[in-house]
């Protein structure tokens, strides 16, 4: 395959792309506003934040694993080669996760202000961190995409190196030691106490961290497109 400019195309599938992102997250901030009224957890800060009921566990398991997939499906849909697929993925991703909470504000009138904490996800152990940490990956995801898709408009085989995504994923793994942090401490306790525990304080400088090292292929990225964006385009070459 080749790498050609494409000067029209990749913009309205971005649009699309968030457009869809948009409509889903409006879908998954219904279903919480539904599972946390029947469970009367509208605020997920309390102890047994997803309490244990049969019937509901499996169902909830299965449609995060479904969303994933639909998320995944309209990147594969919307991109043209493999890592433009990815970067749609994670615009949609992105936007899908900030606009749930922006929808769940006034479905919910929670979160009430962007430190209030959340559990995000429950495996291994709950992560639990305030609303603004999700929302500051899910931002790194959509601006990384969205330079992938406007390299590719510009015709452009622009990437980082191996240093630079060692950089990034000493990042994730940092961000989940971090929003795991308080699960970890009792998880000798078994169970029950790993369930009940709520974190007081969040780690933020080192979570600052993490973010920045996060951060670092879309800034590798953006500058490689400021410093090629007037040159004239090479040759199309193989990926």
């Amino acid at each position: 395959m080749t790498t050609e400019p494409d000067s029209h195309g990749s913009r309205p599938r971005w649009l699309v792309v968030v457009l869809y992102a948009i409509a889903m997250a409006w879908v998954e901030a219904a279903v919480v506003l539904y599972l946390r009224t029947l469970t009367n957890r509208l605020d997920p800060y309390q102890r047994g934040p997803l309490p244990l009921i049969d019937i509901l566990t499996p169902a909830e398991l299965i449609r995060e694993v479904a969303t994933m997939v639909m998320l995944a499906t309209v990147g594969w849909l919307a991109g043209r080669t493999l890592r433009a697929r990815l970067a749609y993925f994670l615009i949609a991703f992105g936007v899908w996760d900030i606009f749930y909470y922006v929808f769940l504000r006034p479905l919910t009138g929670w979160p009430r202000a962007l430190l209030d904490w959340d559990v995000l996800f429950l495996v291994p152990l709950p992560w639990w961190g305030p609303v603004a940490a999700p929302m500051s990956i899910a931002a790194l995801m959509i601006l990384w995409g969205t330079l992938v898709t406007e390299s590719e408009r510009l015709g452009r085989l622009l990437g980082s190196n191996w240093k630079v995504w060692m950089m990034n994923v000493a990042g994730v793994i940092l961000a989940l030691y971090v929003f795991m942090a308080d699960a970890l401490r009792v998880v000798g306790q078994g169970a029950e106490a790993v369930r009940n525990v709520l974190p007081v304080q969040f780690n933020w400088p080192l979570f600052g961290i993490a973010w920045l090292l996060m951060a670092a292929p879309v800034i590798d990225l953006g500058r490689q497109i400021l410093a090629n964006r007037h040159r004239p385009l090479a040759e199309p070459q193989p990926i």
